[in-house]
């Protein structure tokens, strides 16, 4: 189009009309790929959210995971788990039986946000000790959890043992310091009187006996549980075990009026450390006269069964209720808190037989009955007898040489 002979300055020339139309077409079909890619996605998230698929690689993550843990559907229907997660009550294709799981689990999903609990959960039969586990559930779709189990309760009893230890400590070293400053006071105002001098000053040595038997313990106790490996590792004759562990408490029986009897398999030996060993059948005897009436007689009895050599110790004392024969072996834990209190026990003495048994490869077995007695028996992996050529050599020591004599068996603490 022409004005007087001149193109109209509105118009526009074909080539620029088709560019335009051009980047039109381009923008418009952008638009619409993003419409249609943004649908996909959407109906991609809405299917995974109503899905009741378990998303891949799931399954073999559940599989390689050592704590159990599974995925369930909104019926609380178990979709997939870890080998570990059926002794919780969680089976492939079955509903989840604790009705606790249940409700983490709904409540992770309802509100679309991971929530952790600690649980009481029995694992296995229904006679079962409950466990506590510290639940993770976490919502993976709109329809499916993952939740996540962990057995603490091993780290809480350490903890709570922890604790116990350190309050019990400090409340059984108050008695006899406490004691301790009270007599030497006593003394100071009694200086013009001899008799109560040497009255307040027995009392306070027994005090001092006492404290000192208590500290040693909890050092022997605190040595057992923070060492490793034994120092002084060979072959341990038993009967010289036993033989140091009853002489080392002949005075103590003479005074309780009990006898020690003696009697069992010979020749028996383990390895190990004779020290510790000597204390652990010690402290079983200690305890045994401790608690057995006077007149009565403490039983020392040594045998082999298989490959394992038993130490049994039998008294005929009050005997430990079935109730509190788990705690035995606790720290300052007493049967009988008055005898205990009479005959300045310490509440340690089992719990170190029971460490040192164990750091010896063994265990100990209590039978009890009350007003019956009680048995302890420690079970030790024999050993083969060493071949000593008819003479028994001193054990040996760095620098120096064994000599062909009969050593003396090491007392362990007799406090």
């Amino acid at each position: 189009m022409t004005v007087e002979g001149r193109p109209y300055a509105g118009g526009m020339e074909q080539p620029q009309l088709v560019l335009l139309a051009l980047l039109a077409g381009l923008l418009i079909g952008a638009a619409v790929v993003g419409l249609v890619v943004a649908a996909l996605r959407a109906r991609d998230r809405s299917l995974a959210q109503t899905s009741a698929e378990v998303p891949e690689g799931v399954e073999a993550m559940l599989g390689a995971m050592d704590d159990p843990a599974f995925v369930c559907d909104t019926s609380s229907t178990v979709l997939a788990l870890s080998p570990a997660a059926e002794v919780f009550g969680a089976h492939a294709g079955e509903v989840i039986s604790s009705e606790e799981l249940k409700r983490v689990a709904r409540v992770a999903r309802d509100t679309g946000s991971g929530i952790a609990e600690n649980l009481r959960l029995r694992r296995g039969a229904a006679p079962a000790e409950p466990r506590l586990v510290a639940v993770r559930a976490t919502p993976i779709s709109g329809r499916l959890t993952l939740v996540v189990l962990r057995d603490i309760t091993e780290r809480e009893r350490v903890e709570e043992m922890r604790r116990d230890f350190v309050a019990n400590t400090s409340h059984e070293l108050k008695t006899p310091v406490g004691a301790v400053s009270l007599l030497s006071e006593a003394i100071e105002f009694a200086a013009d009187d001899p008799a109560q001098v040497r009255h307040f000053a027995s009392r306070l040595q027994a005090e001092v006996t006492r404290l000192a038997a208590l500290v040693n313990r909890i050092l022997s106790l605190s040595r057992l549980q923070a060492s490793d490996e034994l120092r002084d590792v060979r072959d341990v004759s038993i009967d010289e075990v036993v033989t140091a562990a009853v002489e080392g408490y002949a005075i103590q029986a003479d005074a309780a009026q009990v006898t020690v009897v003696r009697g069992g398999t010979k020749g028996l030996w383990v390895r190990g450390e004779p020290q510790i060993l000597t204390e652990a059948v010690g402290n079983l005897v200690a305890n045994a006269i401790a608690y057995s009436p006077e007149g009565s007689k403490v039983g020392v009895g040594v045998k082999l069964d298989d490959t394992v050599v038993e130490i049994a110790v039998t008294d005929r004392g009050i005997g430990i209720p079935e109730s509190d024969q788990h705690r035995v072996f606790e720290r300052f834990y007493r049967a009988d808190q008055a005898r205990s209190r009479r005959t300045g026990g310490t509440g340690l003495g089992l719990s170190i037989v029971k460490h040192a048994v164990q750091r010896h490869g063994g265990e100990v077995r209590l039978w009890s009955r009350p007003d019956r007695g009680s048995t302890f028996t420690i079970r030790l992996p024999m050993s083969e007898a060493p071949d000593l050529e008819g003479v028994r050599p001193k054990p040996r020591r760095k620098g120096r040489k064994s000599s062909a004599t009969t050593p003396v068996p090491a007392k362990g603490d007799t406090a």
